[in-house]
Parts: C-alpha cells; sequence; structure tokens
C-alpha cells in the first residue's frame, strides 16, 4: 500500500504545471525532495501527508515534491546540494530560507516545522491557536 501511496505521490509531482510554481513562488512553500525507495519519504506520506494541507502549517507553506535527481523545481533555487531524503526546503520569494534534513517522526516533525516557519517567516504559531479561540 505504502509503494503505491509513493508512487501516487511522485506521479503527482510531475502533473504540477512548472509555469504555476514559478509564478507563485514569492509566497513561502515547503518543498519535500524525495526519491523512489525512500522508506523516510513512504513514512512521512502515511503519517503526516494526509494532514499536512488541513493545518496551520500545511496551508501557510503548501507542499511542493521534487525529485532529488531532477533540483529544485523551476523558479525556486536551493542554499546548497540536497543529500538525504526526504529533506524539506522553506522556500520564499524562490529562495531557500531553512530546511529540515531527514525525517524524525512525527511527534519531532511537527514542532520543527513550526519552529522553522516561526523563525524564517511571518508565520505565528500562537497568533493562529488564538484566532481559532476566539
Amino acid at each position: 500500500m505504502m509503494t503505491i501511496l509513493h508512487a501516487f505521490a511522485l506521479a503527482a509531482t510531475f502533473l504540477v504545471s512548472p509555469a504555476w510554481i514559478a509564478k507563485a513562488s514569492a509566497d513561502p512553500y515547503l518543498v519535500m525532495v524525495e526519491q523512489p525507495g525512500c522508506v523516510y519519504c513512504e513514512r512521512w506520506d502515511a503519517e503526516i501527508g494526509p494532514a499536512y494541507p488541513k493545518t496551520t502549517e500545511g496551508k501557510f507553506a503548501p507542499l511542493v515534491r521534487a525529485n532529488l535527481r531532477q533540483g529544485p523545481p523551476e523558479g525556486m533555487n536551493y542554499a546548497r546540494r540536497v543529500l538525504f531524503t526526504p529533506t524539506f526546503v522553506l522556500i520564499e520569494d524562490g529562495q531557500e530560507q531553512a530546511r529540515i534534513e531527514g525525517y524524525p517522526g512525527e511527534d519531532f516533525f511537527w514542532p520543527l516545522l513550526t519552529k522553522l516557519l516561526e523563525d524564517n517567516t511571518s508565520f505565528s504559531a500562537s497568533a493562529e491557536t488564538e484566532l481559532v479561540g476566539n
């Protein structure tokens, strides 16, 4: 089942229009750099993938997938070469702002991602929580 989900995710990567990515790259995006056969990528897909677009973080920095061997998506640049998969690269205005290398499991991923967004963008988890509470 995981292999099917992973294959579907990779296929979806190639269906994204490069022109759309280049046009929208001014906003923050989280690029997930992956490769076929990556067990940790499959774990992320199973544990985080379905929930990610529904979260505050996912809405603030939508996910874009990229294949390790193909380099960054059109209109986006990494500060340095990506060596590990998965690597999560925060892109804003087409440039890398920060990254998370590897997948430490769902208990650690969310706090790391929140900190990455708060430290490198205008994202504020506490402000989002306050809005939900009112």
